[in-house]
């Protein structure tokens, strides 16, 4: 009866949420001379308008002795070009009603800009003024240096799962720059030269090497006029090299010891290699990830946390234009050892492997997925960023719109073939983390 009722109540939010999405032929795109793409998506219920650009750089495109330089032109951008002078560029944004972001990852840096759709066109100003004109003065250079210093210092001193993770992940990857920290080694931080960043920014900041969503309170005929005056004058430039590292085949599990004295509780972190983001098996995987950690009802959950031998599980997954890894973690309860922690949580990975899942376990996390799918649809910025995600990882933004139907197409012997596939001894990475072994 529980299960009905819940199954129930899921599927009037899905019927509810469903009115909120758009549909693929109300998404209109088109691209400049120089190769720049837009994907505009009008939607008029508030007078406001969001703006993700995409740029297809991230710690996949650097090489030891620049790394982190993707994550540090995320912050060179703020800091002054041609119109706008150091602190502007916020300053500009913010007399506008607008504000922004920003974030790196392995593959992608991406801009993130809200605003009153009347101030279109100051975002656009803003946005194509440091594209053409960014200023890397030296002076700021070396001020962003030593943020940037502190910001890897005190993540890795505050976050013992980032530590672990930045560690499982120089493991997992023999040959692949997935190795390499978003955030980049320190030795590399301090001996950035001036060339480095010159060259950098030349070679990926190019405006073919990017994707622009833009949805609100906007006409794509005005936003094309704008894009044109502002962004079209930009030169197209030759598209930067590709990664052409393969990583090779794992053959036997890793395994990664931190020890780390300020650490109270054992974490865990258990990494299996997956494909790249387009994977036909993607959405499988995600449902997979979900039956072991989404929600008190998770299989990991269940074992580990009601079980008081954890006090958190989690999982992730570093799904970009290569393949990576999906990441399955936990943070010890009070004294309970690394190997106890670990025991458990790969008999319930080895659990599902041989008996795969039960029909009710795999309806409750369609339902969640679908959702959450929705209910990021209900607003501006969750719109802007399932395009731009779709359109660059997952074979374009159309593909948004048959998610739908691949997660609730998903069989029982799909999740069970996939936990198969990918969940094996052999293709993963083991981290622990403590503050001492046991």
């Amino acid at each position: 009866m529980k299960w009905k009722v819940l199954a129930a109540s899921l599927m009037l939010a899905l019927a509810t949420t469903a009115q909120a999405a758009a549909s693929a032929d109300q998404v209109q795109t088109f691209t400049l001379n120089n190769g720049m793409k837009f994907i505009v998506l009008e939607s008029h219920g508030i007078p406001n308008a969001t703006m993700y650009t995409f740029w297809k750089v991230g710690s996949r495109n650097e090489t030891p002795g620049i790394t982190g330089l993707s994550h540090f032109f995320e912050h060179m951008m703020f800091n002054g070009s041609k119109k706008f002078g150091p602190k502007m560029f916020d300053r500009t944004m913010e007399a506008a009603g607008g504000s922004n972001n920003a974030f790196t990852s392995s593959d992608v840096t991406v801009y993130q800009d809200w605003f009153p759709a009347a101030a279109l066109e100051t975002i656009f100003t803003l946005e194509s003024d440091r594209v053409a004109n960014l200023t890397i003065d030296p002076k700021m250079v070396e001020s962003e240096r030593g943020v940037v210093l502190s910001e890897r210092s005190t993540n890795l001193e505050n976050s013992n799962l980032m530590a672990l993770y930045i560690d499982v992940n120089s493991a997992a990857f023999t040959a692949h720059t997935y190795a390499l920290p978003v955030i980049g080694h320190e030795s590399d931080i301090k001996a950035w030269t001036q060339a480095d960043l010159e060259h950098y920014f030349r070679t990926y900041y190019a405006p073919n090497n990017a994707v622009v969503v833009i949805v609100g309170d906007v006409k794509t005929g005005e936003v094309k006029k704008l894009a044109t005056k502002y962004f079209g004058g930009i030169p197209k430039r030759a598209l930067p090299p590709p990664v052409r590292t393969v990583e090779p085949p794992q053959v036997g599990e890793r395994r990664v010891f931190i020890a780390k004295e300020s650490a109270t509780s054992v974490n865990l972190s258990v990494a299996y290699k997956i494909p790249a983001a387009d994977s036909p098996d993607h959405y499988a995987l995600q449902v997979l990830q979900g039956v072991l950690t989404d929600g008190k009802t998770s299989r990991l959950y269940k074992a580990l946390v009601d079980q008081q031998l954890a006090t958190t599980v989690g999982a992730d997954s570093l799904e970009g234009f290569d393949p990576g890894l999906l990441y399955l973690s936990a943070v010890a309860a009070a004294n309970v050892k690394a190997a106890q922690l670990e025991h458990a949580l790969l008999a319930e990975v080895d659990k599902l492997v041989k008996d795969g899942v039960s029909d009710e376990e795999l309806q409750k996390v369609k339902n969640q997925k679908l959702v959450n799918l929705y209910r990021e649809q209900e607003t501006i910025n969750g719109k802007a960023l399932q395009l731009g995600n779709y359109e660059v990882f997952y074979g374009g933004y159309k593909k948004l719109y048959d998610a739908p139907a691949a997660y609730r197409k998903l069989t029982t012997a799909d999740i069970q073939a996939v936990a198969a596939k990918y969940l094996k001894k052999s293709q993963r990475t083991v981290g622990v983390l403590a503050a001492k072994e046991d």
